[in-house]
């Protein structure tokens, strides 16, 4: 299982810097391809802190999109919530506060 973690985590990587480069579609594909891939393993700690991770990598280079359709924005909040309930879960302090800066522009707590 150790190299399908590996897989993920360098998937969301790839992910990380394409989206800082502006490359959003390529983000959102490394993001998908690390959650197909993390949906196939067993539930553990480690799965669902990349879990996390992963969804609210999706969710922060979905939402600033403006122009986005009403089932992609669906699709934005369906992130939000997956990653805040994946980093409430495992306490890992780095996807907690990534949660808590998505939710800072929003009227809602964690």
């Amino acid at each position: 299982m150790r190299p399908a973690y590996l897989t993920a985590a360098r998937a969301l990587q790839l992910g990380r810097e394409a989206a800082l480069l502006g490359n959003h579609r390529v983000a959102t594909q490394e993001y998908q391809d690390a959650l197909d891939l993390l949906r196939t393993l067993p539930p553990e700690r480690t799965r669902d802190t990349l879990l996390a991770h992963a969804h609210l990598a999706m969710y922060q280079t979905l939402a600033p999109a403006r122009t986005l359709a009403l089932d992609d924005r669906d699709e934005a909040q369906e992130h939000l919530h997956l990653g805040i309930s994946y980093a409430r879960s495992t306490r890992d302090p780095l996807a907690r506060a990534i949660a808590e800066e998505c939710l800072s522009g929003l009227d809602v707590v964690m």
